[in-house]
């Protein structure tokens, strides 16, 4: 086996393990339909803030989410630039947006 084989096959093994994780990988999904902060995220998958931080420092390190500044907000997105391999995992996740939209919805009915 060539080191760039065997590189390859590290590099997917820990691919498929960051998204093994099912906090990461319906991150990825939720992404996958728009950019969404911290805060966004917390409160979709009512889990604390320092977790949702680490799980999204964790897909970064591999590439697989980017983020942008808007202000104060820094907003995360999936990575287009990432390998294809997990290009195709990510278009195969469960539609999210009705998710992302009932929880826009909540926040304009709270303000309002």
């Amino acid at each position: 086996m060539e080191a760039a084989d065997l590189m390859q096959l590290l590099y997917l093994a820990d691919i498929y393990k960051l998204l093994g994780d099912k906090t990461r990988l319906t991150i990825m999904a939720l992404l996958h339909v728009q950019s969404l902060c911290v805060r966004d995220l917390v409160e979709i998958l009512q889990a604390s803030q320092p977790s949702v931080s680490q799980h999204l420092a964790k897909l970064k390190t591999y590439g697989l989410v980017k983020e942008s500044r808007k202000g104060p907000w820094v907003f995360y997105s999936v990575n287009t630039e990432c390998a294809p391999m997990v290009k195709r995992i990510v278009e195969q996740l469960p539609d999210m947006s009705a998710i992302i939209n009932k929880r826009l919805q909540h926040e304009v009915n709270a303000i309002g």
